[in-house]
């Protein structure tokens, strides 16, 4: 599979992108002052005034790539983690360069979205991940997409079956040739280089190797009614009742993966169960078997996985009681420039491909952002 290059006529692909997608937009690709977006699952909407509020995110919140999308070294900051000390006093915050991770990214997806949205990731960020496939309701080499055999319907009800069978496939074809595994839906946009640089930062600042540490990243939720009973863990990491949003995508170490393949079709990850949930049933599988949450929050706790839109994230009013804020209540919910950490990762309903496009234009190919 052909993330970057010329294809076999000798066209450069991804072909390039215009430079028109520098142009101030909404998420419906129109040239609007302001906007408005309800919360799903509540009743806040959250408001902005500005013609472009993702590009007006990303300019104030100083998100950026931190490295050529496929560059094969990164530069790390180990300290940059919430909660990091130092082992030496005498420790320098001097960047370090070194070998990036292999990553392989995957999508679930439908068919009606190969021309659209996996088109669109395709000729964006896709490139920046070592291996990229989506998984559908159909396959099609030229994206490329498979279809794998599940129990039960191909609904969204039946989500947990779709994803067992997603990381089976991935652990039994893939599962030495990468460092990582990161999976999340087709209304994702991705920094793959900020994740392959958060991914080594995390490992270096262990001192640990992915294949053979167990790590289980991304971005944490507390279950609406569920009970915290504290196991020990800090800021709500390591208590009951969490789990990793397969909203912003989550990553599975290679270690992680190659020990939940011993225990998928176990009765303690409930391997019959039909439900919409994956990230919660992945999450209680890894935690019956001892494999926690990772904070994935840089140095002054801004997130790097981001469940929402770049916009809805810095314009959110913290003021306002919602289902979201009562699950980041442990560590607090930022906003503003504090919405995003400059690294940030991953970010989610960015379900139109002229707004995946024009994310990736803002990035990588705009002056400063602007046209």
């Amino acid at each position: 599979m052909m993330l970057h290059g010329k294809d076999r006529n000798g066209n450069i692909f991804p072909p390039p992108l215009s430079k028109e997608l520098c142009e101030e937009m909404n998420k419906m690709g129109q040239e609007v002052r302001g906007g408005i977006q309800q919360v799903p699952g509540d009743a806040l909407h959250v408001r902005w005034d500005v013609t472009d509020g993702n590009k007006h995110a990303f300019r104030e919140s100083n998100v950026w790539p931190t490295g050529e999308l496929t560059s094969d070294y990164v530069t790390i900051s180990p300290w940059n983690h919430y909660g990091y000390k130092k082992s030496n006093p005498n420790e320098t915050e001097t960047p370090i360069v070194v070998p990036a991770p292999k990553v392989l990214c995957m999508v679930y997806t439908m068919e009606d979205a190969h021309a659209t949205r996996i088109r669109a990731i395709r000729e964006t960020w896709a490139g920046g991940c070592d291996g990229f496939l989506a998984f559908s309701t159909k396959s099609d080499p030229r994206l490329p997409a498979i279809h794998v055999q599940h129990a039960g319907n191909e609904e969204y009800g039946n989500m947990w079956q779709k994803v067992r069978s997603i990381w089976k496939f991935a652990g039994k074809h893939y599962l030495d040739q990468f460092d990582w595994f990161y999976l999340g839906g087709d209304d994702l946009f991705v920094l793959p280089h900020n994740l392959r640089t958060y991914l080594a930062s995390l490992t270096y600042k262990d001192k640990s190797d992915p294949r053979k540490k167990e790590y289980f990243v991304g971005h944490r939720l507390r279950l609406r009614g569920s009970k915290q009973q504290n196991r020990g863990g800090r800021d709500g990491f390591g208590m009951e009742g969490w789990f990793n949003t397969g909203g912003s995508g989550y990553s599975l170490s290679q270690a992680t993966l190659r020990k939940f393949l011993t225990v998928v079709d176990s009765g303690k990850c409930s391997p019959t169960k039909k439900c919409p949930g994956e990230d919660v049933e992945i999450t209680k599988c890894l935690t019956h078997i001892g494999i926690g949450l990772t904070d994935t929050r840089d140095a002054k706790g801004r997130e790097r996985f981001h469940f929402w839109t770049p916009e809805m994230r810095y314009h959110w009013d913290t003021s306002q009681e919602t289902w979201y804020s009562e699950s980041q209540r442990e560590w607090g919910l930022k906003n503003g420039t504090d919405c995003c950490a400059p690294d940030s990762v991953s970010f989610h309903y960015i379900k139109q491909p002229s707004l995946v496009r024009h994310l990736h234009a803002l990035l990588h190919i705009c002056k400063n952002g602007n046209s």
